[in-house]
């Protein structure tokens, strides 16, 4: 077989011309195998007509057999000639024919160098492609957390404009003023809380001596 890969041919035809030989090898081969079994058959039913006969069916068997290796040595050899007649002159695109599909490289012909630095663009253009892609998700990661912030900085905004409310309807306008009073006052309710912890504490150690 041709070691040849004959990609253009492959091209062409949609397979390698050597796969099509291959599976006519492998089909003659067959044909010459079921021929030899019709052939064996036949002269045992002559034999078993011609009464004394002394040969038997073993020695039939292996005169085939032989008879099958001279045929498939004479078949290998007229096969690789019939082979390489075909795979030359009919299986073969001159490399003076172009393809349809491939005037546009007659058109705009392009050297070893051009394609590879083309390769090499592309590669760049690729990478490019990907960090913008990671760049976008990294940014639209950042916007979700700032919308994130934005809903928490409104509900403070709420929070301070129902305080701001509730000190315009106690009378109180300026919102400075009455975080100040509403700071002193938290900590004068802390206060009281502490002492009246510490009061209880003790009471409950006096009930324990009573």
């Amino acid at each position: 077989m041709s070691v040849d890969p004959m990609a253009y041919e492959a091209q062409f035809f949609g397979f390698t011309p050597q796969t099509c030989m291959l599976r006519v090898y492998i089909a003659f081969q067959d044909y010459l195998f079921e021929m030899m079994l019709v052939v064996e058959g036949v002269i045992l039913k002559k034999l078993d007509a011609i009464p004394g006969c002394q040969i038997s069916p073993s020695q039939i068997r292996k005169c085939t057999e032989k008879f099958l290796l001279f045929m498939k040595d004479h078949f290998d050899k007229l096969f690789g000639r019939m082979e390489e007649v075909l795979l030359q002159l009919v299986l073969n695109i001159p490399k003076n024919v172009l393809l349809p599909e491939d005037k546009v490289h007659e058109q705009y012909p392009c050297s070893k160098e051009e394609f590879q630095a083309l390769q090499e663009e592309l590669q760049q253009l690729q990478q490019q492609c990907r960090a913008e892609a990671a760049a976008g998700e990294a940014l639209r990661a950042e916007l979700e957390e700032q919308k994130a912030v934005v809903g928490e900085l409104e509900k403070i905004l709420q929070c301070f404009n129902g305080l701001e409310n509730i000190c315009r309807e106690h009378g109180t306008g300026n919102f400075k003023e009455s975080f100040a009073f509403l700071t002193q006052n938290s900590k004068k309710l802390q206060d009281a809380l502490k002492d009246i912890e510490e009061k209880s504490k003790k009471m409950e150690q006096r009930g324990q001596l009573l």
